[in-house]
C-alpha cells in the first residue's frame, strides 16, 4: 500500500502514549484520509489498531516489517 495522507512512527514511546500520539496525528487529517502509523511489536500492535477500530476508523492494512516492527494503515471515519 503506498497511499497515505498522513504518517507517524511511535515506536520510541511506550503505552498508552501511543495511542495518543497515534490519535494526534489521526485528528489532522478529513474524513477518508489515510494515516500509515509505524509501530512495534506487543502492546502497540495489539492496542492501537483496535482502539481506532473502537472510534470508528477501518484498519486497511497491517504490514509487519524485517525489523520486527509493524506499519498499519487505517483510514479516518472508515465505517
Amino acid at each position: 500500500m503506498s497511499k497515505r495522507d498522513g504518517f507517524i512512527d511511535i515506536t520510541d514511546v511506550i503505552c498508552p502514549i501511543t495511542f495518543v500520539k497515534a490519535k494526534i496525528a489521526m485528528e489532522e487529517l478529513t474524513s477518508g484520509e489515510i494515516l500509515e502509523v509505524r509501530m512495534n511489536d506487543g502492546e502497540p500492535i495489539q492496542n492501537v489498531p483496535r482502539s481506532f477500530k473502537d472510534e470508528g476508523h477501518k484498519v486497511i492494512d497491517v504490514i509487519k516489517n524485517e525489523d520486527g516492527t509493524f506499519t498499519v494503515f487505517i483510514e479516518k471515519d472508515g465505517l
